[in-house]
């Protein structure tokens, strides 16, 4: 785990994300993504782990203006399922740029493990400006689904 930036608890690899997704049953992924992004691109996959991902835009398509109510959106939901401000929450975007600032405005709201996902869904751009073999959740092997 990188140390912490800002006022979110910090960035894990992808596949730490999964371990704790894995064996932590309170732990949850929201993928901050855009709705084209989930259809287009694909979406984690956790249901090998019980789970199911929590899809919220951060900027909401098609306009890529940040949602004003993200973070109180985010609460209301995990708090629905059981989480609590202590409950590991990852956040997950292409590279990890939106979750970054995701897991940032969570944690603003008092959620004390509010992680950003380091490399998110694709990864960056490989040699021949390509995402999804360098690094991220797709990169590392991950379970993941396209619609």
């Amino acid at each position: 785990m990188v140390e912490p930036r800002g006022s979110y608890a910090g960035d894990v690899a992808p596949r730490d994300a999964w371990e704790s997704l894995e064996t932590d049953p309170a732990a949850a992924l929201v993928d901050v993504r855009t709705s084209a992004e989930w259809s287009f691109v694909g979406v984690p996959d956790l249901s090998p782990a019980g789970k199911r991902v929590l899809l919220q835009e951060w900027q909401r398509f098609p306009s890529m203006q940040i949602d004003p109510g993200f973070a109180e959106a985010v609460a209301e939901t995990l708090k629905s399922a059981g989480a609590t401000e202590d409950t590991p929450v990852y956040f997950l975007c292409r590279s990890g740029a939106r979750s970054q600032a995701a897991a940032a405005a969570l944690a603003a709201l008092g959620w004390t493990r509010a992680y950003n996902v380091a490399g998110g869904f694709e990864g960056p751009l490989d040699g021949e400006r390509r995402r999804g073999s360098v690094a991220g959740w797709k990169a590392d092997g991950l379970p993941w689904v396209q619609s």
